[in-house]
Order: C-alpha cells, then structure tokens, then sequence
C-alpha cells in the first residue's frame, strides 16, 4: 500500500503522464497476460470494478436472450455496451499504440486494470469463476469480430501476443484446393482462393472439429481465418482458467487488508440498478390490507413464496423476515403499517402481542433505520438472493428458480395456470443456471395482459414495478382491498439500461461505506502482479 495525498482532481482518473508503456498497449483487445503494476486509488479500484462488472452483466443478459454470433446479438451487445461507461470497448479493436491519443491509452489501461480487479472477485468459486470465463470470452469474441477481415491488423496482434500461427503458403493451400472446398457446404472455389488458412494441431480445435467446420488431415486441422477466433478463445481460455486458480490460491494473502477485501467479497453479489431502499414517491402509499391482493397479482415467485408461508404458518424465520420485510419496505410500506402487518400474523398463530413486542418489533424498526445504528437497509437484489444463505429445513426465504426441486417446482409453477409449453421455457433456463431470465418469463407468462419484457430483470422490487405498470397501462392504480385505504398511487419506473448505468454510485453507497479518508488511500497494483502469480 502506497499513502499519497494529492488532490483529488488530479488523481479522479488514471491519466498519462507524458510517458507511455509502447509494449503494454498496443491494441485495444488484450489477452491479460501480464498483470498491472500501476498505482490506483481505492476509489478508482472499485469504480473500475463495477463498471466492467455492469459491462459483463449487459454480455450475460444478451446472451440469454440471442443466439450468439448472429447479426441481432451483435447488434444488441453493442447497443447494450454503448450504454456502459466502458463504451470504448466497442471501437475497431486493432489499432497500433503509436496511433493512439492519451485518452485511448487510458482506455485500455482501464480495460487491463479493471478485468484484473475482476480475476481477485471472481475466482473464489468454482461456480464465479464459470460465470467470468464465460463472459469474458464472449465479451473478447465480439472485440476480436470488430477487426473484420483485416488480415495485417490480426497478424499483428496474433505476433504481439506471441500466438505463432501462420498461413499455410499458396502452394499447399492450392494442392488442398478440393479438399478444403468439400471440407464445408459454404465454401466454394473462389471462396477458398481468397481466404487464409490455418494449419493447427486438431486437439486446438476440437469445437470446430465437433461442427465440421474444419478439414483434418494427418492429426492437423486446417482452420480458415474466420474462425480462427475460436483458436484463439481456446488459449484465452486456458490462459484465463489457470490465473483464477492460481489466484484463487494466492487470495488469503489478501486477508490481512480489511479494507481490500469485503470490497472483492461483495462485487459478485453486488447489484447495479436502482437504489429501492428508499421510495419516496410510494412510502406510506400502500397498507397493510392490500398486500394479500398485490401478492398474487405483482409480487415475483420469491415473495409470494414468502406470503404464502406467512399465511400458513403465522410466522418467519429471520433470513425470510430479512427478505420478505425489506422488500415491502421497498415498494412503499410504511413503518406503521409494517408493524400492522406483521404483528396481526403473528399474534394469529402462538406469538402473543407481548411476545411480538418483545422479540420481533426490534427487527422491524431496525430494517427502517430506527434502531442501532440506523442504517437505511437496502432490499434484498436477485443476486444476494441467489448467492446467498441458502434455505435450510423449514425456511421460505431464497430464489425458487435456485433453490426449489425441479420437480416441485414444474408443479407448482403448472398449479399457476402457466401452460405446459411455458412451463418448459422456463424450466429450459432454470436447467441452464439462468434463473433471473426464468424469473422474467414468469412474468411474461403470469402478467395479464401478457408481454414480452424488453428489460433484463435485477431486483424483486423491479419486479413489482413494472408489474404494476403492465396492470395500470402507466397510470395510477388503487388496488381494492378489504378495508378503507390509501390509494396505490403511480410507480415511477427506469429502464434496465437506464438503471445499471445511473445507478453505480447509489448501488455503491449502499454496499460499501467508505471510511474517513478514503479519498486519500492509493493502492499499488504491485500486489496484484504477486497474486495473480503470472510474473
């Protein structure tokens, strides 16, 4: 750790001081082979973090919704990453480091530091480090199509990269001519004249193998220059595999910096939307009495889950009570009317009001900041929810999609009214780990009238307020109810693009309270070179 004050203007962005490192960038697309060794701030250390995080979120959420490689997804991604604060990531990835500006030079050293911060986020599971393999390498495959044809500016950077593959000359290819012709449906002979072929061992290209996109001969497949790219994102691969290991390995190291480290435990679970720990627009809007009508009509799986267990049971255990109160905080119950409700289900069941008092009001009131240390609470995003503190015997708190049966859940969502056809559609996601696109075709499915989501879904309380808006038409609803209430006025909504890019520095305040002099603090990129294990 290195303790600098300088002013904070100079140091709001890592800039270039006059002097350039010509080898480290010499093009936008990188293969992080070498870790950075500059100097940062806390600050920037997890400002960076989140806002590759928000780049790796928009490539997730594409890539669920399009078949990758096809010319929607490709516009999609872009659309979506020209949103995020690293738009540069979409520019022509190969360009020489001489021809570059000072603000492209500090783009890239942004890319290279902040896919660093991710490797010590990411890699203290097996299932992380699946997920930020996986983005990553679509993320490199779209900057690597972003080149074209451009067969110098590939070379050039297959050379930077000491990736040795060449073009079999004329006079092979030529022998090869038939051969490679038949080897695809697509190619023909003029096709096959113009294109650069490559000759690599087949165990490198066994996916290409696997399609028959390649031809084989003597133990060496011959890959033509648009689909070297899938070569490349083997070594990738590999590369990036063994650094989170070795990472992995390296991270208690990390353990004594109490500042470093809960900061790298949060960003995987950490949620970039909306802040709804405080709805101003709705608070004390919506009662204790139409909370049975709003459950089944704009609550998410999760919460109805959670209703209806309360309804049986006449109580809660603590992690559903977290779960379940924080996020009718989040849609607008009042304190007051927080304390209704919970004390008139309870008392229903073998909790007297004395014992409420005693052992459950605390809770309540310390959700909304009125005990302890008075913390504004934040519901509950999808991905606390899913990753973690799972449901034990006897619990209704977590996420169906992950924590229900298969079975039990194709039951139940069938018990719904929700088709047999749309049950599979979901099932189809929850099979492939994808349970917030599950959660989303529930909603497409269980809404009236029926629509097909635009947004990719984050929070339970996004949930509940385009829900509303669905049912409204956009204007403002008064659910009935069986007593005398207030109206449910008008949910103010955000887009999901809108809300992962505005929202960094609220969703950052309620995850992370910087201590005094936070501002001040440097951290030396050095440790990380001694972590990553790659020098």
């Amino acid at each position: 750790m290195d303790f600098n004050k300088n002013n904070k203007k100079e140091r709001a962005k890592s800039k270039v001081n006059g002097r350039r490192d010509s080898d480290r960038y010499q093009h936008n697309l990188q293969f992080y082979s070498v870790p950075p060794t500059d100097n940062i701030s806390l600050q920037d250390f997890e400002e960076y973090a989140v806002e590759r995080l928000k780049v790796l979120k928009a490539v997730e959420s594409v890539g669920v919704k399009f078949v990758k490689g096809t010319e929607n997804y490709h516009e999609a991604l872009n659309k979506e990453l020209k949103n995020t604060a690293m738009k540069f990531i979409t520019k022509s990835v190969i360009k020489k480091e001489k021809d570059t500006t000072d603000t492209e030079y500090n783009d890239r050293k942004k890319d290279h530091i902040s896919h660093f911060i991710l490797r010590l986020a990411y890699c203290r599971s097996e299932e992380l480090r699946r997920w930020f393999i996986a983005q990553e390498m679509d993320l490199f495959r779209y900057r690597f199509g972003l080149a074209g044809n451009d067969s110098n500016s590939i070379k050039d950077f297959l050379d930077t990269n000491n990736l040795n593959y060449t073009p079999i000359p004329d006079e092979e290819k030529e022998n090869l001519r038939t051969e490679l012709v038949d080897s695809t449906y697509e190619k023909t002979t003029t096709s096959v004249e113009v294109t650069d072929y490559f000759k690599v061992p087949f165990t490198e290209a066994v996916d290409l193998v696997r399609s028959r996109k390649v031809y084989l001969s003597k133990g060496y497949a011959y890959v033509p220059r648009n689909e070297l790219v899938s070569i490349i994102l083997g070594v990738f691969r590999s590369n990036l595999s063994h650094s989170l290991a070795v990472t992995s390995r390296a991270l208690p190291h990390l353990e004594e910096d109490d500042r470093l480290l809960p900061m790298l435990s949060s960003l995987s679970k950490r949620y970039l939307g909306q802040d709804y720990s405080n709805r101003k627009p709705t608070a004390g809007q919506i009662t204790a009495d139409m909370i049975d009508l709003l459950s089944k009509e704009s609550f998410p799986l999760c919460m109805q889950q959670l209703h209806q267990g309360l309804r049986q049971n006449h109580h809660m255990k603590h992690g559903g009570r977290m779960q379940y109160g924080l996020f009718l905080k989040g849609i607008g119950l009042s304190l007051e009317e927080a304390m209704k409700f919970w004390r008139q289900e309870f008392t229903k069941g073998q909790t007297d009001p004395d014992k409420f008092d005693k052992q459950y009001a605390y809770g309540i009131r310390h959700n909304y900041g009125k005990e302890g240390k008075r913390a504004n609470y934040t519901p509950y995003s999808c991905m606390k929810i899913i990753m973690s503190n799972a449901p034990g015997q006897g619990d209704t708190h977590g996420c169906p999609f992950r924590h229900t049966d298969a079975d039990l859940l194709r039951q139940r969502l069938q018990a719904m009214a929700i088709s047999k056809e749309e049950t599979d559609q979901i099932m189809d996601s929850v099979k492939g780990g994808h349970y917030q696109v599950a959660c989303l075709k529930y909603f497409q499915f269980s809404q009236k009238p029926k629509i097909e989501p635009t947004w990719a879904l984050n929070h339970p309380n996004q949930y509940f307020e385009e829900s509303r808006r669905v049912r409204t038409g956009g204007h403002t609803s008064q659910p009935k109810t069986t007593s005398h209430s207030a109206p449910l006025t008008q949910i103010s909504t955000q887009s999901s693009t809108q809300s992962s890019t505005q929202q960094s520095q609220g969703s950052t305040q309620a995850t992370v309270q910087p201590e005094d002099g936070f501002d001040e603090l440097s951290l030396s990129m050095e440790d990380m070179v001694a972590i990553d294990g790659m020098q």
